[in-house]
């Protein structure tokens, strides 16, 4: 045993951890993916406390989302790194935009592949004007509110320009906090001035690395061999699913029935996010 113990820890050990989908605070169980730091957080955890591991690659695959979520994750991410000592590698799929690239950010480098999709550093509010609509269907609608802002943006009547300057200083708060976590973590390596990157533009990969956006071209296997060496062994971590039978107990088709809804919601606002890289 002592002869095997030296050869089989001989090959670095390399997390590889999957962050793929929207961003958001909602748990979304009918939708593939789906990023918080509910269900991120523990994934991480174990990650990080893998034995003799020699780094942590992250596979970004995110339109993006909630800012503060997005804000939690790559949190987490710093205080493990930090703590543990390990390096961070965020390697960019089809998308690291937005919030997705508040996550790459997080790692120490970033690597994308020509194709992919990064950058997007914005923040974007949308909603539906509905008042002439319930008008057309004779639906009187009964609001109270104790606050005389606590019907803040309600769709069911017209704009307020109050609404709409309170709505612009979230908004533009929420970009700083952006601006500033790209700048401590990118820093010097940002090649083009802040104005052209900060406008909520996103490029491709090859596009990124000329900006200073991401560091090189390349992907998560290949990544792993350059950094830690060919024998490197990657290990993935993804979420623990309860044992099979356990899933077909009474009451979990109701519950998942009663989630439907708000599934189909999630999955419309996720369609909308890649929709807007083209993707």
């Amino acid at each position: 045993m002592a002869a095997i113990l030296p050869l089989f820890g001989s090959r670095p050990r390399v997390a590889l951890v999957r962050l793929h989908g929207l961003i958001a605070a909602r748990p979304t169980p009918l939708v593939a993916g789906g990023l918080n730091i509910a269900s991120v957080g523990p994934l991480l955890d174990r990650a990080f406390a893998i034995r003799r591991l020699a780094g942590v690659i992250l596979a970004v695959n995110s339109p993006g989302g909630s800012a503060a979520q997005s804000s939690l994750i790559a949190g987490r991410i710093r205080r493990l790194a930090e703590e543990k000592n390990l390096p961070v590698i965020a390697c960019v799929e089809d998308a690291a935009a937005s919030g997705g690239y508040w996550l790459a950010c997080a790692a120490d480098e970033i690597v994308a592949d020509p194709a992919s999709i990064l950058g997007s550093i914005g923040v974007i509010s949308a909603s539906f004007g509905l008042q002439e609509a319930i008008a057309r269907l004779g639906i009187e609608r009964r609001v109270r509110t104790a606050g005389t802002e606590k019907s803040f943006l309600d769709p069911f009547r017209p704009e307020d320009p109050r609404d709409r300057e309170r709505l612009e200083e979230l908004l533009q708060a929420l970009h700083e906090e952006f601006k500033a976590w790209v700048r401590a973590r990118r820093g010097p390596r940002l090649r083009a001035p802040e104005e052209q990157l900060f406008t909520g533009r996103f490029w491709t990969g090859r596009r990124a690395v000329e900006l200073g956006l991401a560091d090189r071209i390349g992907s998560a296997e290949g990544e792993a061999k350059r950094r830690f060496g060919e024998k490197a062994r990657l290990i993935p971590v993804g979420a623990r699913r309860a044992p099979w039978p356990w899933r077909l107990l009474p009451g979990v088709g109701a519950a998942l029935a009663a989630g439907a809804g708000e599934a189909l919601a999630a999955a419309i606002e996720e369609r909308a996010a890649w929709a807007r890289l083209g993707l």
